[in-house]
């Protein structure tokens, strides 16, 4: 099956960094497809970066027959497409002509909400133990330099439910102490997700805690799964909307991409200071460090 993308774009500019965008698994039909994420997409965009989206063959929108091998969400094959992407730029600037000779092949990051931030860990060095023949299984894309998780999966193990240990039974093993690629994990501090984790809103900062710097960790006050509604606008599927918060989403994950795949580039600490200065701040920031090499 072709891969099916969207990309935006600025008008104009040159040397642009891109952002692979990995959709979450909704129920709804079209936000987990290309067609979803605006409020992201259309900010980053306007902001200098090169947003791709392919459409993971997870999504109701293909309509994939449930006996699919890999199905229902593709956990593989959707970190696959990413690296699908990196490979065919080439084809991407034939096909999209306004894109050809403007993007930044050496400033690359990728974004995934929900099961689209397990896409993206596995892309920045998580690792999980296959559970169809016991193999680990190591996706690391050494292209891409950056990464934003939103409401991402944590650790397998006892903190998984019951139903999602045993329909699906990749997160068991999931390992995220060799995730060495900067990341901003962006968790909501009432994303229960009880059908996911009997951990509660915590687990979904696992990706930060259990994970070697340099980390950081932005927790949204007042925020659930949908994190102020960044799958779209006025969706039935966002249970917190919020524009605030979408706004702050929007604001601080685009300055973290800017000054890691840049650095010396201020952004990030401008909007850390700006989220720290109101009277009532939608959320908090903490980061560690690389680990020090052993002498």
């Amino acid at each position: 099956m072709d891969l099916r993308l969207r990309v935006s774009a600025p008008v104009t500019g040159a040397g642009l960094p891109v952002i692979l965008l990995s959709h979450g698994q909704g129920y709804s039909n079209h936000l987990s497809s290309l067609n979803g994420y605006a409020p992201l997409a259309t900010y980053w965009a306007a902001h200098g970066f090169v947003v791709i989206q392919p459409t993971h063959l997870s999504s109701r929108t293909l309509a994939l027959d449930p006996g699919t091998p890999g199905a229902p969400l593709f956990w593989r094959s959707r970190a696959e497409d990413m690296t699908r992407v990196l490979d065919g730029l080439d084809l991407l600037e034939k096909a999209v002509p306004q894109l050809s000779g403007r993007l930044d092949r050496s400033r690359v990051a990728v974004a995934g909400h929900s099961m689209g931030g397990h896409t993206a860990s596995l892309l920045l060095g998580a690792r999980l133990t296959d559970p169809d023949d016991g193999t680990e299984v190591d996706l690391t894309e050494p292209r891409i330099g950056a990464g934003v998780l939103l409401a991402a999966p944590g650790r397998g193990g006892d903190a998984l439910s019951e139903s999602a240990a045993q329909s699906m039974p990749f997160f068991l093993s999931t390992d995220f102490s060799r995730m060495t690629t900067p990341a901003l994990v962006v968790a909501g501090d009432r994303d229960g997700s009880a059908h996911l984790t009997v951990s509660g809103p915590e687990w979904h900062t696992d990706p930060y805690s259990l994970s070697p710097g340099p980390k950081s960790l932005l927790t949204l006050f007042g925020a659930e799964h949908g994190l102020g509604g960044v799958a779209g606008y006025d969706v039935a599927e966002t249970t917190d909307e919020d524009p605030g918060r979408v706004a702050a989403v929007q604001r601080l994950t685009w300055a973290y991409l800017r000054s890691t795949l840049y650095p010396g580039d201020t952004a990030w600490q401008v909007a850390r200071d700006a989220l720290d200065s109101g009277p009532d701040p939608l959320g908090r920031v903490e980061s560690k460090q690389a680990p020090h090499p052993r002498p």
